[in-house]
């Protein structure tokens, strides 16, 4: 039995303390966090776990730590907490590197980052969609195997980074997940110019949106893309542009360029040529 321990007790560290206390093999013991009452929130889903003020009370008694406070305050408890030798600490941090926790490294412990590749808007919700989801992991021999064995726990896949790779990588996941609600909202705004609200305009355009989701997942990229650039439709691009222009100048630009990104996907689909390619090209630029 792996004891486990939490310093942080935000969306993603309840979410997978909660579920990996589901699972064989993993007892969360112990939980601190800047925010006693999050703390408390947490330990009290789970049978077992314990409440304490200060992390060095938790990395003494667990055997792998998981740092899930805010990205700023990770070096910081890396730096402040006395690790021992063969300790298990690893962060959950998008953005930075396992490099981060090199002072825990330089205490003799195994460091690591283990990234749910999913968005947490809530505690609950997060619970609900960690299971299934791709963790990115960083880390060296049982530590690596650890996290791997958590992953297939956790019914998801696994993806495993070297240091350089992590800021694109976050990167990417920025482009999937939170510019697409940037282009809802740029969707719903236009929606508003014809009398619609926002909020009718969003049920509207969900289906719309896990339909798309659903043509990525089965048919693959480039087959799944729709719409006028896939078939080369000059005609209506142009009365987009002409409407955007009149109506909504300022999503003007970011309509075409999200055009001039889709081309090279539409001639990937094989449904234009590549001079229709270039009318496009010229027509967005």
């Amino acid at each position: 039995m792996l004891t486990i321990g939490f310093i942080g007790a935000g969306t993603v560290g309840t979410a997978l303390a909660v579920r990996l206390a589901q699972q064989q093999g993993y007892q969360i013991i112990a939980v601190s966090s800047r925010s006693l009452t999050s703390a408390e929130k947490l330990a009290e889903k789970i049978s077992g776990c314990q409440v304490y003020k200060e992390a060095q009370e938790v990395a003494d008694i667990a055997q792998l730590v998981f740092i899930t406070t805010p990205d700023d305050a990770i070096s910081k408890v890396a730096a402040e907490v006395r690790w021992h030798n063969g300790h298990n600490v690893v962060h959950c941090s998008g953005a930075h590197s396992v490099d981060i926790l090199e002072p825990a490294k330089r205490w003799g412990a195994n460091t690591g980052c283990f990234h749910p590749l999913q968005t947490f808007a809530s505690a609950e919700q997060a619970i609900d969609n960690l299971p299934g989801s791709t963790f990115a992991a960083e880390a060296e021999g049982p530590l690596l195997n650890i996290l791997k064995e958590m992953t297939i726990a956790l019914g998801g896949d696994w993806v495993i980074l070297k240091a350089g790779d992590k800021v694109l990588y976050h990167a990417a996941a920025v482009f999937a997940c939170n510019y697409m609600v940037t282009l809802v909202k740029l969707a719903t705004d236009l929606w508003q110019t014809f009398g619609v609200s926002q909020a009718q305009a969003i049920k509207a355009l969900i289906p719309l949106l896990r339909g798309t989701l659903s043509n990525i997942d089965n048919v693959g990229l480039p087959n799944c893309l729709t719409g006028p650039i896939a078939r080369g439709d000059l005609g209506t691009i142009r009365k987009h542009l002409e409407a955007l222009e009149k109506e909504a100048p300022s999503l003007l630009s970011s309509y075409k360029e999200l055009g001039l990104q889709t081309i090279p996907i539409a001639l990937a689909k094989g449904r234009i040529s590549s001079e229709r390619a270039r009318e496009l090209q010229t027509l967005l630029k």
